[in-house]
C-alpha cells in the first residue's frame, strides 16, 4: 500500500465539512460542537500519548498517536479557521534555513 501525499490536506478539507454538521453525525463534528477548549484538550492528550509512545512505545504505537496528534492538530486549525496550506507555506518557507537562525529571526 502507498501513502497520498496529499492526505493531510485530504483530511483537512473533510474536517472542513464538518463544521456545520450535527453533532451526532461524527466524532469530528462533536469536537467541533463542544469548541475550542475541548480542542485543545484532546490536542494536549493526544501530544502526551506521542510523547510517551515516543519514549518507550512500539513504532506502531508511536505511528497510532502520531496520526491522532496531526488529526487533533487539523481540528484545531478548522476551528480557529487557518488553512493548512498556511501551515504548509511556513514549513517550506523554512526549508533551507538553519532552526538556530530561523528562531532569532522570529519577532514577538
Amino acid at each position: 500500500m502507498t501513502h497520498d501525499p496529499h492526505v493531510l490536506d485530504v483530511l483537512y478539507q473533510v474536517i472542513l465539512s464538518r463544521k456545520d454538521a450535527s453533532p451526532e453525525s461524527s466524532y469530528t463534528a462533536s469536537l467541533l460542537h463542544k469548541g475550542i477548549d475541548k480542542i485543545l484538550k484532546k490536542l494536549g492528550e493526544e501530544a502526551t500519548e506521542t510523547v510517551i509512545a515516543g519514549k518507550g512505545g512500539s513504532s506502531e504505537e508511536l505511528t497510532y498517536e502520531a496520526a491522532d496528534l496531526c488529526y487533533h492538530l487539523l481540528v484545531l486549525l478548522a476551528a480557529r479557521d487557518v488553512p493548512a496550506n498556511d501551515v504548509w507555506k511556513e514549513l517550506q518557507r523554512r526549508f533551507g534555513t538553519s532552526g538556530i537562525e530561523e528562531k532569532a529571526s522570529r519577532t514577538t
